[in-house]
């Protein structure tokens, strides 16, 4: 068997430490794992030289006898061989691509026949701006699988049963032998489901499911915001084989309202006043979210896009139960008048003359500087 360059195999230098052997690992095997590359023998290949390679790489005294001395992958202790390393086991390697136990042909014993559970169903709700702020009880539409009634989620027509199909013995996966390990792939049989169904059920064509539009009661709580989700456990699509029920999802879309802008808990809210009001002080009137006034006192000589915090006026905290809430945030707006009367012209006049400010001189002064 032709020579094989074990770091070259895992993409790594000769003074890789033993954490980037096993990451680069991890990384190609997720890469090209067969499962992730149905059909294609080179992607199989090189899976093959990245297990031989990490078998001896991974572990210290097999790394240090291959680099006194390299020699083919598997020489007198190698793989499949007495005293050869073992494989380490990461369950978690390959994602949705199965585990490594059956690429091995170590049987897990797991049967494809067990329960699975129902695919999780997410809708969208619209909300008014006050239902989102008090909170609503309402009904959503929701498309989901339930369980034939007719066969009872059997698939299979009433008076007969699914059988335990008798080419891979329920397990739903085939092994080939690939040399020191075993490659799993779905069985041909009964396509990966372990089971077999001779006389279909009519209503249901099999499946065990059917479609339906389902109404769910739902509860929208105090100060729900635009994109929210609200979980209703075991109330998506139904189980196979006597699976659990998946979840609903609920997400919220709230409309915008004219007046109050929505900021994480709290309402931004533009208030405009008279430059009297501005350059006097004054106590003025605010609209609240949930109905209602509030009272803002503007100090003299606030300036345009001033804000002020009223706390407790802004919406309910979802995370606390409405036990606290969110500020009011009021942002001034000073409102010039377009068009003034000989007498309002003539005091502005007088106030001008007798302040007699320049209020650009400190501009230009930054401006020299």
């Amino acid at each position: 068997m032709e020579k094989l360059d074990l770091y070259k195999a895992l993409e790594v230098s000769k003074e890789a430490s033993q954490e980037e052997i096993r990451r680069s690992y991890r990384r190609l095997a997720r890469k090209y794992h067969p499962d992730a590359n149905p059909g294609d023998r080179q992607a199989e290949e090189r899976f093959k030289e990245i297990q031989q390679a990490y078998e001896v790489l991974s572990k210290p005294e097999k790394r240090r006898e291959y680099d006194e001395g390299p020699r083919t992958f598997f020489g007198s202790r190698g793989a499949g061989q007495p005293g050869g390393a073992q494989f380490e086991d990461f369950s978690d390697l390959l994602g949705g691509f199965g585990n490594l136990g059956d690429i091995f042909g170590r049987s897990s014993g797991t049967a494809r026949t067990a329960n699975v559970k129902g695919e999780n169903i997410t809708v969208n709700i619209r909300l008014k701006f006050k239902d989102a702020l008090n909170g609503v009880t309402t009904r959503v539409g929701v498309p989901v699988e339930e369980a034939c009634g007719e066969c009872r989620g059997s698939g299979a027509a009433p008076g007969t049963a699914p059988l335990t199909c008798p080419e891979c013995g329920g397990r739903g996966v085939q092994s080939r032998d690939q040399g020191f390990f075993a490659l799993s792939t779905p069985c041909s049989r009964c396509g990966g489901e372990g089971r077999i169904i001779e006389k279909p059920c009519t209503v249901c064509g099999g499946n065990g499911r059917v479609r339906k539009n389902r109404q769910v009661k739902v509860r929208i709580p105090a100060g729900a915001k635009d994109g929210m989700k609200v979980r209703i456990p075991g109330r998506g699509s139904a189980g196979r084989r006597g699976g659990p029920a998946g979840d609903l999802y609920v997400v919220t879309r709230v409309e915008e309202h004219p007046v109050f802008r929505r900021r994480g808990d709290d309402f931004v809210v533009e208030v405009p006043v008279s430059f009297v009001e501005a350059a006097l002080g004054a106590q003025i009137e605010v609209p609240r979210p949930g109905g209602g006034t509030v009272k803002v006192k503007l100090p003299a000589g606030t300036q345009d896009g001033k804000q002020f915090k009223v706390r407790g006026a802004g919406a309910p905290r979802v995370r606390n139960d409405g036990a606290q809430k969110g500020n009011l945030i009021v942002r001034v707006g000073v409102v010039v008048p377009k068009k003034l009367k000989r007498r309002e012209r003539e005091i502005l006049e007088a106030l001008a003359e007798e302040r007699d400010e320049d209020v650009r001189e400190d501009l230009f002064k930054k401006v020299g500087s």
